[in-house]
């Protein structure tokens, strides 16, 4: 399909008036949280290569103005499709909640995104439509969670924003005295609303799923978005037959970081593993390198 069969290319960002099955899945985030979106995606398509931005140079995103966020992430976006992926997997729940819209009337290529395909995992897994949220400032306030579970009335939904939590990933401390208090904490109300389904708002908070689910309980299931959006790209991929041919060469994964790309590399190839590789400098404002 060409641009014109659209829109014109003038008016819309698209991948030079096509789409190459061959291109790069992109995928953005503020940090190493949306690795556990990438690593989803890995299991499940392990023939598509990736192009990961992480904004670390302006994260967090979670404490910012919903306009600042939106800003930046499609400062962000913008490069993306310059570089001619074939889809955009909007791995940030702030940034989600505040670009969404914009995204998917801004760009040609697909937009995927976090927040509803957890919305949908928790309405199935909850049995009392109790569900509770934890996630950043900014994605609490957007209220774009509670604008999504409006389809479904039954539920109920208790929101926390949880803001530490990023911090205790981006240093790499899944464990300890100190995140235990603090999730102690910041779960009281989810526990007290008795709660039997979780949704992990933040990509970064699957990496603290052990302490989370500690605190919270066996009984409540936790939601992570990483899977069910993984499960969005395939399908999205085989519907509009944007999938890589059976038998094409191995992929090539690219890993940019806007700020200091050591510090990234080091703890992503942590979190994701030896698909991490050199991480790439990507400044603020400068177009990535092709």
């Amino acid at each position: 399909m060409t641009c014109s069969a659209l829109m014109p290319c003038s008016s819309r960002r698209s991948l030079a008036c096509g789409v190459m099955s061959d291109a790069s899945i992109g995928i953005f985030d503020s940090g190493v949280g949306g690795l556990t979106v990438a690593r989803a995606i890995l299991d499940q398509l392990p023939d598509e290569p990736l192009l990961y931005v992480a904004d670390t140079a302006r994260f967090p995103y979670g404490p910012k103005p919903i306009a600042e966020v939106r800003a930046n992430a499609l400062e962000v976006l913008d490069h993306l499709v310059e570089q001619g992926v074939k889809m955009l997997v909007i791995a940030c729940n702030s940034a989600s909640s505040a670009v969404l819209r914009d995204a998917r009337e801004r760009y040609q290529v697909p937009v995927i995104e976090v927040i509803q395909p957890a919305v949908r995992a928790a309405v199935s897994a909850t049995s009392t439509g109790n569900v509770g949220l934890v996630a950043t400032h900014a994605t609490v306030t957007s209220r774009a969670y509670d604008d999504a579970f409006a389809a479904a009335p039954h539920v109920t939904l208790t929101s926390v924003a949880c803001p530490r939590f990023v911090e205790f990933v981006e240093r790499g401390i899944t464990m300890g005295d100190e995140l235990l208090d603090v999730a102690r904490e910041y779960l009281a109300p989810i526990v007290e609303a008795g709660c039997d389904t979780l949704i992990l708002g933040c990509t970064h908070y699957p990496l603290l799923t052990g302490v989370i689910s500690y605190v919270a309980g066996d009984g409540v299931t936790l939601v992570s978005s990483a899977e069910e959006t993984a499960k969005d790209v395939y399908r999205v991929l085989h519907d509009r037959r944007l999938a890589r041919a059976e038998g094409s060469p191995e992929p090539s994964h690219r890993f940019l970081a806007t700020g200091d790309p050591a510090p990234f590399g080091a703890l992503g190839r942590r979190f994701l593993g030896p698909e991490i590789g050199l991480v790439e400098s990507a400044p603020v404002g400068i177009t990535f390198s092709a």
